[in-house]
């Protein structure tokens, strides 16, 4: 039997911040401002790296596509965070909560490889300078992008459509800021305990494993960096690997939570706080971290600018 013949629910309600209806109107405030930030910032980041071909090293091409994900993860969230803000709770088609649900788990998951790239170019570069040309070729570099981006498609595939071959034919409120698996999961009129422990599992392969090798990246990093006998090449090393661990430990720590924890976890609003962090605190965070610790990504923000002038007075 189809879905459509099984589920009496044809669309769902996001309550958002409903029950504190006197936030609604400042958060919309907050939220909005974040979002331009976000937007432009990542957008900053993908025009300059794009323009200025002294960038184009994995590196800043690693940040590039890090830059596209978080614009993209936030286009899925965010305008629809700020609807149900502004009339405190929207409702949305099954077709619409399944993309966005798809495009949730696809920018995620590829978000959790693409920052184990990151690390593991980091530790190639600090770890083994004289080799890294040999161990971050143009070769390994794509495999690891192309890894990333078809990772996160065919988690988000395999996803998206087991929970929407689930019934549902009861309650169609999700309290919830948008059409994540665990809201979702709690409507389903099914037996769910398969697809949650295969949830977990997936859990474990993309979140937890790759933020553990990222650790001991950075463990080994450490150890490299303490060893240098310069203290100003200490601090460029330190400045470099900085701002990666802190989006990492963001990132990961909160999405883990999110997803590994048990229904009865944690209370509704509080797993509203929690999802708020790693859908709008990281893609707001990213450009932030990355350019302005980066000399050579404001070295070349400041050329694009001046030849924008340059060519404005001409």
């Amino acid at each position: 039997m189809n879905r459509e013949n099984q589920s009496s629910v044809v669309e769902f309600i996001l309550l958002g911040f409903s029950t504190f209806p006197e936030l609604q109107k400042p958060l919309f405030g907050v939220f909005f401002i974040i979002y331009l930030v976000t937007l432009m910032g990542n957008a900053i980041i993908i025009v300059v790296i794009s323009l200025d071909k002294s960038l184009y090293i994995p590196m800043y091409l690693f940040l590039l596509n890090l830059s596209v994900v978080e614009v993209s993860f936030s286009a899925v969230i965010m305008p629809e965070m700020l609807v149900i803000l502004s009339t405190e709770k929207t409702v949305m088609s099954f077709v619409s909560c399944f993309a966005q649900m798809y495009f949730i788990l696809l920018f995620g998951g590829t978000e959790c490889f693409l920052l184990g790239a990151m690390a593991y170019d980091r530790f190639a570069a600090i770890c083994h300078p004289l080799n890294y040309p040999v161990i971050m070729n143009r070769r390994v570099f794509m495999t690891l992008v192309i890894f990333s981006w078809v990772s996160g498609i065919m988690g988000a595939t395999m996803q998206t459509t087991w929970v929407f071959s689930f019934p549902f034919c009861g309650p169609n409120e999700i309290n919830h800021l948008s059409c994540e698996i665990p809201a979702v999961l709690d409507l389903a009129c099914a037996d769910t305990f398969l697809f949650e422990k295969y949830t977990f599992t997936s859990t474990i392969l993309i979140g937890v494993i790759p933020f553990l090798l990222i650790l001991l990246s950075y463990i080994r990093i450490l150890f490299v960096i303490l060893k240098m006998p310069s203290t100003t090449g200490r601090q460029k090393a330190f400045s470099t690997c900085a701002s990666h661990l802190t989006s990492v430990t963001l990132f990961f720590g909160t999405a883990n939570m999110s997803y590994l924890q048990p229904k009865s976890g944690y209370s509704p609003e509080t797993k509203k706080v929690i999802s708020l962090s790693y859908s709008l605190l990281t893609p707001l965070l990213n450009p932030l971290i990355y350019s302005l610790r980066n000399s050579e990504m404001k070295r070349a923000l400041m050329k694009l600018w001046q030849r924008k002038v340059f060519l404005h007075v001409v």
